[in-house]
């Protein structure tokens, strides 16, 4: 490991059950109940469950369907994003105020580098147990929190003694504090690829720290040896400050699975140019757009590209997506979708966009002349800001029915 790695103190800070803590915070008929937050009909899905509802199986993601059948008597709740980054905002301020190596994952979720600010603040747990408090004073919420030499540790460390809890992992204590946690706590081993190590009798960290690279490479392929390492508590990444990795998408699940392409097309144009006008509106461009396709069978695949160059214009985004999905739509002849999503990452800032020039590739510089006319997504956006986000709409979305369910969502990825 470098003497980098060695030398850094990470902080991962992850809010418990945030949304639904939120809820429960607000409404206090809902505390000590299990509730999720998420759509209450037959096909919603669970965005978040409380511990309560935990209790019973109930986890995010789970179709609210199965939820119920497992805790009959959850409480469904509408999600309110607006107010759970409001939270966040507050709960990013006070990470500021003890460092300002401070990289955010999603709304409730940061990898905090504190290695500059000990002698200022004192030991690293001492820093978490303030940062604790605050969160707790300020917000009425609490966060569990993980202290290790690096981000990876750090994360696997928060999640040992959740809710509100605090655990420090020293370089000292590594590979073998890590040694009989399963591997599944390592990010990016999921339910595809878990059943394939388990297969190979790899069950613990242990296992996949000490196995023969050629007995894994067919599962891993050419990360075999960075995942191995990360087994052995490895992980070389620093912290990013800000929201370099922030990332914007939008997703419906349909009352019915949808299978007709014309009409997939028109859902789709629906969400690009939502996920467009969010762009626009928080003044960013994307070099990454991604399709999310979920299956009757909830199966979930996602195709993504790059954009040269980047942008923020509704029918580029349109374009590049409506080129994904026919591709799978190809070869996946006659499948049907429950749930259809568009999301943009590797965004950049840009303080005034000419929307005009991003499918340019004159290397003009990419700000708004003086006196320019507006283009039409502009205009466009002065509609909606000033009627409402239905005032206007592209011509072939008009007829969509509104009766799905949608999510939007603004998150800070963090890359395994």
């Amino acid at each position: 490991m470098s003497q980098l790695s060695e030398q850094r103190t990470i902080l991962h800070v992850d809010m418990d059950a945030f949304f639904a803590s939120v809820e429960q915070r607000d409404n206090p008929e809902l505390r000590g109940k299990p509730i999720i937050v998420g759509g209450s009909g037959p096909r919603g899905v669970a965005a978040a469950a409380s511990y309560e509802a935990r209790k019973f199986g109930v986890r995010s993601a789970m179709p609210t369907r199965e939820a119920l059948r497992r805790c009959p008597q959850l409480i469904c709740v509408s999600g309110r994003m607006s107010v759970y980054q409001e939270v966040s905002k507050q709960i990013f301020k006070i990470f500021q105020d003890f460092t300002p190596q401070v990289q955010g994952v999603s709304v409730d979720e940061a990898y905090l580098d504190v290695t500059g600010c000990l002698r200022l603040h004192g030991s690293a747990m001492a820093i978490a147990k303030q940062i604790k408090q605050r969160i707790k004073a300020e917000t009425q919420l609490t966060a569990s929190i993980g202290i290790a030499p690096n981000k990876l540790v750090a994360k696997i460390a928060s999640d040992l003694e959740k809710p509100d809890g605090i655990v420090e992992i020293r370089q000292h204590e590594l590979p073998q504090r890590l040694d009989d946690l399963p591997v599944k706590v390592i990010p990016g081993i999921g339910k595809v690829t878990l059943p394939k190590l388990q297969h190979l009798n790899i069950h613990t960290m242990q296992d996949l720290r000490l196995a023969n690279p050629d007995k894994v490479r067919h599962v891993f392929g050419k990360y075999t040896q960075r995942m191995q390492n990360k087994a052995a508590g490895i992980d070389q990444r620093q912290v990013r400050e800000g929201d370099a990795d922030k990332s914007i998408s939008h997703e419906i699940t349909f009352d019915r699975n949808i299978g007709e392409p014309g009409m997939l097309m028109r859902h789709l144009q629906r969400l690009s140019d939502k996920t467009a006008t969010r762009l626009r509106t928080k003044q960013y461009l994307a070099a990454t757009l991604q399709i999310k396709l979920r299956t009757p069978d909830f199966q979930t695949f996602t195709r993504q590209t790059r954009m040269h160059p980047a942008s923020a214009d509704s029918s580029v985004l349109l374009n590049v997506a409506k080129q994904l999905l026919e591709r799978w739509l190809q070869a996946n002849p006659g499948a049907k979708l429950r749930l259809l999503g568009v999301g943009v990452s590797q965004l950049s800032e840009s303080s005034q966009l000419d929307l005009f020039a991003e499918n340019s590739t004159s290397g003009m510089e990419p700000h708004k002349p003086q006196g320019r006319p507006k283009s039409l997504d502009e205009t466009m956006d002065d509609i909606k800001a000033k009627f409402g986000k239905e005032a206007i709409k592209h011509g072939q979305s008009v007829n969509l029915s509104y009766t799905e369910r949608e999510t939007n969502k603004i998150d800070k990825d963090d890359t395994p």
